[in-house]
């Protein structure tokens, strides 16, 4: 194996943890002194970890908005005066409340970076590769740490943002690139419209390695990716409190997401009680950043639900634990319906596995005074008895694999919404129906 950083990512496991002792203790001693919100959370008396995790309380996404909502833009969570920061980004929004706004300082910037080149180096990205990154360059933080990580590691970048999927296509087959940075949603696109062209991309294109984040996806969705690219597909996640990457997938275990532990701590905790779980428990991940100075968090409830386990399940050299699957889901995206728990990766699993559907969209809605799943689908130019027969196993498929059966209908090619960033899966409008 080879790593971006050597001593960092094999160190052993007790070194490792007094390196995070050390750091948050200069974390919280620099946000004590400076952040007025901190100043009112953070206890006295910390002096180790386990004391850490006992006493300081957790920080919700409410928590942050509050504070903002108060004294705009930053409100008081700010650990640095924001004149020192050189770049403004904010949440994207998708979940209906406000965005949380952030600002970060050179210094950060150049942490953040480290982050992604610690993931795609492990994911086998080198300076001489040709690299497209593909999303909106906007507020939201996304991959616009992966854009500076790739010129810090000597690749040649296309930002490909504001392109349409054509161009994009043709980006990918005449400069032959090599490396890919997309959201899942739009790398289905990207299959969808080189279709359309006669592209074959695993034939005419040289994509290796794609870095597919942002979003959850389905394992149908992750295997689609590859075949149609001919290219491994790597999971990443990092958000925009924290600030940087969190975790990257290893090449050698499928689905083993390693924390970038000397930059985090990662605790996961029971969704109900609070407490913390074991290794191969489901819970909800609580996030500490070591090194941001212009933004902290500390004891941050991410909502995600992960699974982690020890770095010795991997046996890549790492000494870091992972979490396995990554993001598997997250808590408020969790929705029930008739007694039914369902999310969106759950309803993207079954459509996908239907090659006749090139894209959906969801919905919960009120019908007769109950709530019911309806789902519109995109299937090329099915009509009549062949598109009522879709809809009718799609529905089989969704009631055996879920355990609710939704309506299904197609909609005309084309007429539903794409996106180059986060796909909108399940929209709940059961409250237009009281409107």
């Amino acid at each position: 194996m080879e790593y971006w950083n050597g001593t960092a990512e094999t160190m052993p496991r007790e070194e490792l943890e007094q390196w995070q002792w050390r750091r948050l203790r200069r974390a919280l001693d620099h946000a004590r002194r400076n952040s007025p919100f901190w100043a009112e959370r953070i206890p006295d008396g910390i002096t180790s970890m386990a004391a850490y995790t006992e006493r300081m309380p957790l920080l919700y996404k409410a928590d942050l908005l509050a504070s903002q909502q108060a004294a705009p833009p930053y409100g008081t969570w700010p650990s640095l005066d924001p004149v020192h920061g050189v770049r403004h980004h904010q949440t994207s929004g998708t979940s209906g409340n406000p965005p949380v706004r952030t600002f970060d300082t050179e210094r950060d910037w150049k942490w953040i970076s480290d982050t992604f080149c610690t993931a795609l180096y492990g994911n086998g990205v080198r300076s001489h590769h040709k690299a497209l990154v593909s999303f909106g360059y906007g507020l939201f933080a996304g991959f616009w740490g992966m854009h500076y990580a790739l010129e810090r590691m000597g690749c040649t970048v296309v930002p490909a943002g504001g392109l349409d999927s054509r161009t994009v296509v043709r980006l990918l087959v005449d400069y032959r690139i090599e490396v890919l940075g997309l959201t899942p949603s739009y790398a289905m696109r990207l299959i969808e419209t080189a279709g359309e062209m006669g592209v074959d991309l695993a034939r005419d294109a040289n994509v290796q390695v794609m870095l597919a984040g942002a979003e959850p996806r389905s394992d149908f969705t992750t295997r689609t990716i590859e075949q149609a690219f001919g290219a491994r597909v790597f999971n990443a996640a990092g958000t925009t409190e924290f600030g940087g990457v969190f975790m990257f997938e290893c090449p050698t275990r499928r689905g083993a997401c390693h924390i970038n532990e000397p930059t985090v701590v990662e605790e996961v905790l029971h969704p109900e009680t609070r407490q913390p779980v074991g290794y191969g428990e489901e819970g909800v991940r609580v996030t500490t950043g070591l090194y941001r100075e212009g933004m902290q968090l500390f004891r941050h409830w991410t909502e995600d639900i992960v699974v982690k386990r020890p770095y010795s399940d991997c046996g890549c050299g790492r000494t870091w634990d992972f979490l396995d699957g990554g993001v598997l889901r997250r808590v408020d995206d969790m929705r029930k319906i008739r007694g039914v728990s369902v999310t969106p990766v759950m309803i993207e699993d079954v459509l996908r596995s239907f090659p006749e559907v090139s894209e959906f969209r969801s919905s919960i809605r009120t019908v007769r005074g109950l709530d019911t799943i309806h789902v519109q689908t995109e299937a090329g130019d099915l009509t009549g008895e062949a598109a009522q027969a879709l809809c009718a196993r799609i529905a089989d498929e969704f009631k055996r694999e879920i355990g609710i059966r939704p309506q299904v209908e197609l909609a005309p090619q084309g007429s539903l919404p794409r996106t180059k960033w986060k796909a909108a899966r399940l929209h709940d409008e059961r409250h237009l129906a009281h409107a």
